[in-house]
Parts: C-alpha cells; sequence; structure tokens
C-alpha cells in the first residue's frame, strides 16, 4: 500500500490539488497500479536490458527469461491456428512411429516470438553441471574459485579411429558361395535403379514419386531438402557405388542448405538427417559429413527447453520455437521421439567436445527414472511440462518402438559398459514379456498393445523390428534368460513372415490382428497397405547374424521377388495400397527409409558378418551405423 506523509505546515499534496475524498482514493489507487505496472514490466525486457540488469540480480534475471520463455512455448503449443504440418505424417514421409489413428493434419501453432537459445555456457574446472529445466547450469564446487575456462582445442581423431574397428567396414568376403553373391548383387542393382530414378526426375527433393516422375518435398523435414541423399549415402558407401555416392556428396556439398526456417519433427530430423550425416562421416572421414551434422545438432537444442528437459516434438528450425503435436494428448512429448536421441547425441558430443548434447540425452534418462511406471510399462505420451504420463496407452509398434531399441543400443554402443541402459532395457522387456506377450490360438507369439489395462491383440509392421531387438540383447544375458530370449525373437519373426506370407503379395500390412477368428491378418482397410517398410527384413539379418539359420536368408528373398514383382515401377519402387491383392494400386510414393533400410538390411542379409560388424557398428533407428565407443579418440592437440 502506498503511504503519503503530511509535510509540517503544508497540507496533503491531494488534497492541494482540491480532491476529494472519493477522487482521493481513485487517484491513489489509480498511483499504485501504476507504480506496481511499471516494476512487472522489469520482467518482461529482454535480458540483455540495462534496466532490467540494474534493478535484478542476474540470476533473478536468468530465471524471470526462462519463465517467460517456457510460457510463451506453453502458449504456442495448444494453439490452434494455421496448417502446415501433419497430425499423422503423410504416406510420403510417415515417420517409423506413426500412429494410424493420428488425423491427417497439424494445426500449426500462433508464431509468436521467441528466442532462440544461446551456446551452453562453458563450466569452470572444479564446477559440477546441474541439469535444471533442460538446461545445463554450472554451479561451483564447493571451495571452487569461479573462474572462465580456457579448453583446450578439440580434434577428433578419425585415423585413431578406424585403426580401433574390428573389421574392415566391407568386409573381406572370402570364399562366398555364387548364389548368396548373385542374389546380394541383384540388391544392389535395385539401390541402383531407385537411386538413378531420384536423381533424374526428384535430385534435392526429400523423395520420389515414380508414377507422376517428380519430386515431393512434404512438411516433416522444416525446410530441409535431400532427405533421400542423406538417408541413400551410407547405403550407397557400402554397396560400393562409388559414382553414386559422389554424386550424393557433391550434393550435400554445393546444396543442402541448413538455413531454413520451417517447422521440423525432431524425431526424423534426428534419425534421417544427422543420423546419415554422421555415420557417413564415420565411415568416409569426409569433414563435410561432420560439419553439417554439429550444425543441424545445435539447431535442434531448443527444444529442450522446458520445465523437465523433455524435448517438445516440432521445432521451427530457423526461429528454434518448439510445441508439441496436436494429436499428441494434452501436448505431451512421444516416448519414440525423445526416447531416440541417445545414440546421435552421443556421437554429436564425441564429435565436438561440447557436452551439451550428452547432456541432453542423459537428463531424459533421469526423468524416466524418477517416474512410475504402471506394471513395469512405459506409457507413449508423457508431459514435458511436469514430466508424467499422460494416457496409459503402451505399444511396442508406433509411438514406442525405437525407445526400447535405444536402450539396448545404447548399451552395446558404449562397448557394453552403459549399465544404466542394460538395466531399464531388462525391466522393461520384463514387464514386456509379463503383461504384452501373448500366443494366439494357432500358436503365433505376438505383442499386445495395452490401453490402461485392457490389451489390443494387434501387431503393427513397426514392432516386427522387436525380434531383431529381443535377439540383440539376449547376447548380454544369463544363459538360461538368453536362450528363452532368443527363442521369444525368433518367435516373434516367425508371426511377422506370417503377415508376409499369408498375403497375396507376400508383403506385410500395416497392421495385423489376432481377434474374430483372424491371425497375422490386417483386418481394416486402413490396415492392408504397405509403404516399403524394413522392419520385417531388419529382424531377418540380425536372426541371420546371431544363428546362421539359412531360412532368414530364403524369407529375404521372398521379400527381394515381391518387391521385384508388386512394388518396381517404371521409374523406381512404390508402396501400394492392399497387399491382399495380386494387382494392388501404387501410392506413388519412393519412401527416402526405403534406400536407408530396407535395402541396405537385405544387403546386409546376403554379406559376410564382417561387412559393418555388429562387432563394431550399431545401428540407429533408420539403420544409419555408428561406431561402438571402444575407446576415446579425442585426439592430443599440438600446443
Amino acid at each position: 500500500m502506498v503511504v503519503l506523509r503530511k509535510l509540517p505546515g503544508m497540507p496533503g499534496w491531494p488534497a492541494a490539488l482540491g480532491l476529494r475524498l472519493p477522487q482521493k482514493f481513485l487517484f491513489l489507487l489509480f498511483l499504485s497500479g501504476l507504480l506496481t505496472l511499471c516494476f512487472g514490466a522489469l520482467f518482461l525486457l529482454p535480458d540483455s536490458s540495462r534496466f532490467k540488469r540494474l534493478f535484478l540480480p542476474r540470476r533473478a534475471t536468468a530465471s524471470a527469461s526462462s519463465s517467460s520463455s517456457a510460457s510463451s512455448s506453453s502458449a504456442s503449443s495448444s494453439s490452434t491456428r494455421d496448417t502446415d504440418l501433419p497430425r499423422s505424417p503423410p504416406a510420403a514421409a510417415e515417420p517409423r512411429h506413426a500412429s494410424p489413428a493420428a488425423p491427417r493434419r497439424l494445426r500449426e501453432k500462433l508464431r509468436t516470438a521467441a528466442r532462440m537459445a544461446g551456446p551452453p555456457a562453458r563450466t569452470a574446472p572444479g564446477a559440477r553441471q546441474q541439469v535444471q529445466g533442460g538446461e545445463g547450469r554450472a554451479e561451483p564446487a564447493t571451495g571452487a574459485t569461479p573462474a572462465r575456462e580456457t579448453r583446450a582445442p578439440f580434434r577428433f581423431d578419425y585415423e585413431r579411429f578406424r585403426r580401433s574397428l574390428r573389421h574392415p567396414v566391407r568386409g573381406g568376403r572370402p570364399g562366398e558361395d555364387p548364389e548368396t553373391r548373385a542374389r546380394r548383387m541383384k540388391i544392389k542393382e535395385m539401390m541402383k535403379f531407385a537411386w538413378d530414378n531420384y536423381k533424374q526426375y526428384a535430385l534435392g527433393k526429400n523423395e520420389l514419386r515414380p508414377l507422376t516422375k517428380n519430386g515431393h518435398i512434404g512438411n516433416m523435414f522444416g525446410g530441409l531438402r535431400g532427405a533421400t541423399v542423406i538417408d541413400a549415402l551410407d547405403t550407397l558407401y557400402i554397396m560400393e557405388l562409388e559414382e553414386e555416392f559422389q554424386e550424393a556428396k557433391k550434393w550435400v556439398e554445393k546444396s543442402f542448405d541448413l538455413n531454413v526456417n520451417g517447422e521440423a519433427s525432431l524425431f526424423e530430423v534426428n534419425i534421417r538427417y544427422i543420423g546419415g550425416l554422421l555415420a557417413t562421416y564415420y565411415l568416409t572421414g569426409e569433414e563435410v559429413f561432420k560439419s553439417k551434422a554439429l550444425e543441424l545438432g545445435e539447431k535442434l537444442l531448443p527444444a529442450f527447453n522446458t520445465p523437465t528437459g523433455i524435448p517438445r516434438g516440432v521445432i521451427n528450425l530457423g526461429s528454434g520455437m518448439s510445441w508439441s503435436w496436436g494429436w499428441a494428448s494434452a501436448g505431451s512429448s512421444i516416448l519414440a521421439e525423445f526416447g531416440t536421441l541417445h545414440l546421435e547425441f552421443l556421437h554429436l558430443s564425441e564429435l565436438s567436445g561440447n557436452p551439451v548434447f550428452a547432456e541432453k540425452v542423459m537428463n531424459i534418462r533421469r526423468v524416466l527414472n524418477r517416474v512410475e511406471k504402471p506394471q513395469g510399462l512405459y506409457p507413449n505420451f508423457l508431459s514435458p511440462v511436469t514430466g508424467n504420463w499422460v494416457q496409459h496407452h503402451v505399444s511396442i509398434g508406433g509411438l514406442g518402438d525405437s525407445f526400447y531399441e535405444y536402450l539396448i543400443k545404447s548399451w552395446l554402443m558404449s562397448d557394453k559398459k552403459d549399465l544404466e541402459a542394460k538395466k531399464m532395457y531388462d525391466d522393461a522387456l520384463e514387464a514386456i514379456e509379463k503383461h504384452l506377450v501373448k500366443k494366439s490360438a494357432g500358436g503365433l507369439t505376438y505383442i499386445a498393445e495395452w490401453r490402461g489395462g485392457i490389451l489390443d491383440h494387434k501387431m503393427g509392421h513397426l514392432a516386427c523390428f522387436s525380434g531383431g531387438m529381443i535377439a540383440l540383447g539376449a547376447e548380454g544375458a544369463g544363459e538360461e534368460r538368453r536362450q528363452r530370449h532368443m527363442d521369444l525373437a525368433a518367435e516373434i519373426t516367425n508371426t511377422c513372415h506370417e503377415s508376409y506370407a499369408r498375403s497375396d503379395t507376400k508383403l506385410g500390412p500395416e497392421a495385423f490382428r489376432f481377434d474374430a477368428g483372424s491371425e497375422a491378418m490386417a483386418t481394416r482397410l486402413s490396415e492392408r497397405y504397405y509403404i516399403l517398410r524394413p522392419e520385417v527384413v531388419e529382424s531377418y539379418m540380425y536372426l541371420w547374424r546371431l544363428t546362421h539359420d539359412p531360412k532368414y536368408r530364403q524369407w529375404g528373398w521372398e521379400v527381394v521377388k515381391a518387391l521385384e514383382k508388386h512394388c518396381r515401377v517404371e521409374a523406381g519402387f512404390s508402396g501400394i495400397r492392399d497387399v491382399y491383392t495380386t494387382t494392388p494400386t501404387h501410392d506413388n510414393m519412393q519412401q527416402s527409409f526405403f534406400l536407408a533400410e530396407t535395402l541396405k538390411y537385405l544387403y546386409l542379409l546376403f554379406c559376410e558378418d564382417d561387412v559393418l560388424s555388429l562387432d563394431d557398428w550399431v545401428f540407429n533407428t533408420e539403420a544409419h551405423p555408428l561406431p561402438v565407443n571402444h575407446t576415446n579418440f579425442k585426439a592430443a592437440v599440438q600446443q
């Protein structure tokens, strides 16, 4: 309350103005409001404001700015204006975790002014990092004197890294049989055919439309172009398509522009672009791929500026503004999105010497370890504001899949030193075995979906990666558990093979069910399509490498023949709308992941085990190979 003192010999100055009592009250009320408004406005000034620094201590200023930024992001997340991004990815660029039930379009968020997060502050010697609200903040250790850090120049020793590999990248291929080689060469021809048509009709666009012989850009990548180029790079290299690889490399050097201003899927940009660029750098040592990956990684960091540090799913690559998908329940983040960053972000820190990338994904782990898991399961929707689950929908297919994949692969990529990731994976798989793994009346093993305790007896094509994942994870288990998991992996892979074998085209549907007397078949028209997905052949490749059972190569060859018969068209490969007809309609889209994953896994299925050996490499969820960290490759810097 404002108190006005009356000076001796002078009337009160409101009285001097000739104001009556009601007017005095209104005047005092107005004056109090004006002072409050002026002081409150200090909190809305930018951080650089002199007045703000004058009246507020530095820590309070940073706190106020953070609060304002969080409020702006929250408002933008719930806004429902304009349209630009899909609610559910279109067939043109459908992400691995896409939900068939998601609406077709996402209303674009209100473009409010949002300041892009600056570069992370360097930590002084003796300081410890504390992650709070998604941002690393350095606090001096007890007794330490804050000082400016003079960090030594960092250089990744690529030659030392290559010497650490236990096998040649492309293998030795001694004494292979002629049939295996002929089949591998056929898959190589398919890759060249897919690339040549993309180059001729759509180079620089994100995907090829093979029926209309033109390119497709889509709206999943925030204005980035060339998704097929980036996705194809490492496949071209591994297949020794040297001329085609140089074409792709030249496009990256001359035409790949990162200065874009559009709304992108954090998940898709990470697994396709950053994953593809990192993999190609590790395979070739070409600096252009590393520099592009690091620059793009920096553009994704503002998505983590939330109260919990759990990133939102959509980010504007120009402004840094981020928000959640419109179809995601109550502004939540998606498990398969924020849980599928770990591999790439650790390598961004490894190559740059900047720990911020690793800190971001390790904070995600801390949040997940704190929150209670219903029945030990991880639901698909988590609030980036509260860190609590929003819905109790659990799926090993769409919306959840690659989170589990990245747990076991984080352990493998760490050279089996990341015991936290291994424990999280083991605990999750135990809960999945207990609550979700079922056997049909016909004896087929499948993984159901869980909706608040009620099972939905279906499997998506996306969930068929789990056979390979469980086989990979079995390696680190005890003898009894190892055999149980290898059996489970083989049974799930067999079920996914049955979903292919029971269709007219010998290609699998988007989802298949185990109800109403139907097993391993789609019972809904909306689930009968095939968009060149890789998950089934991915499991074939892993099971072949780990068991050498010849049936997996035979099953893979059946897929090759089906692709040639039903998906190959005059100018590329196209998905089909119904796998249960021998004269299917094509969807006119050659997905970039067809070149990154489907053809790569088929090729590796017919290679010797030392080609991209599992001793040296871990594949990200887009099949981009990232190296196992056998040692530290920071180079000694000449002074």
